[in-house]
């Protein structure tokens, strides 16, 4: 999984000049923002986000949702820079382009036939993606653009379920974060994006020295483990 200073060098060298790099940009910094899954960014309208509460509605009836599954994401806190972006081209949208609610949050690319009797790209139409392609397509310039491996759009939500187990500090915290990534519970968001780092499993065998301390705190996710566990156990039995 990429990490979030990675991501953040690749916003960092995106071309920023056409309505189509800037369209570009504001995809990867939705992606960190949301983590929505590139199924149904393809699919959202205008409509679907609100900058001023800082959520994005994913409704299954308009919305290509895992499962047709319906719910809310706040934005999560990797930084204003990145929510500017955004609405930088959200903005662009309505104000500029004069868009309604139910066109495209991330619209495909216009294609029309050029000077030299070739098809070439001319800015953004005013219609939805067929498909998830294109998306992860700008993925791969944008990443190999940047001198770093390859990500998918997917793999962001590895990158946010890592962030999550750092900054929560009590189960609830991490629920509510686990929700917030459309998981119905905290064991999906624990067991489904990858592994503990060599560096972080070091830092945590290591600290295991001091569990006998007096007053010691377990840690938030340790507690939040447990209780899903329990969870799973009673509705087992």
């Amino acid at each position: 999984m990429p990490t979030l200073e990675q991501i953040r060098h690749v916003l960092a060298t995106m071309p920023v000049v056409s309505e189509i790099e800037r369209r570009n940009r504001a995809l990867i910094a939705f992606t960190l923002l949301t983590i929505a899954r590139d199924g149904a960014i393809a699919s959202l309208k205008l409509k679907h986000i609100d900058m001023t509460e800082g959520k994005l509605d994913q409704d299954a009836r308009e919305v290509n949702t895992k499962f047709s599954k319906t719910f809310t994401t706040f934005f999560f806190p990797v930084g204003d820079d990145v929510r500017a972006i955004v609405k930088e081209w959200v903005d662009y949208l309505h104000t500029e382009k004069l868009w309604g609610p139910d066109d495209p949050l991330f619209p495909a690319t216009r294609v029309t036939l050029g000077g030299s009797h070739q098809f070439e790209a001319s800015g953004i139409a005013r219609t939805h993606w067929r498909s998830a392609g294109p998306i992860r397509a700008i993925f791969r310039e944008a990443f190999q653009r940047a001198g770093i491996p390859y990500a998918n759009p997917h793999s962001f939500r590895a990158t946010l379920a890592g962030l999550g187990e750092k900054l929560c500090r009590s189960p609830e915290e991490f629920k509510a974060w686990s929700q917030n990534m459309g998981h119905e519970g905290v064991l999906t968001t624990f067991t489904s994006y990858g592994e503990v780092s060599r560096e972080r499993q070091a830092r945590i065998i290591r600290s295991l020295a001091d569990a006998e301390a007096p007053g010691r705190d377990f840690p938030a996710i340790e507690k939040a483990l447990e209780a899903a566990l329990a969870i799973t156990r009673n509705s087992r039995g």
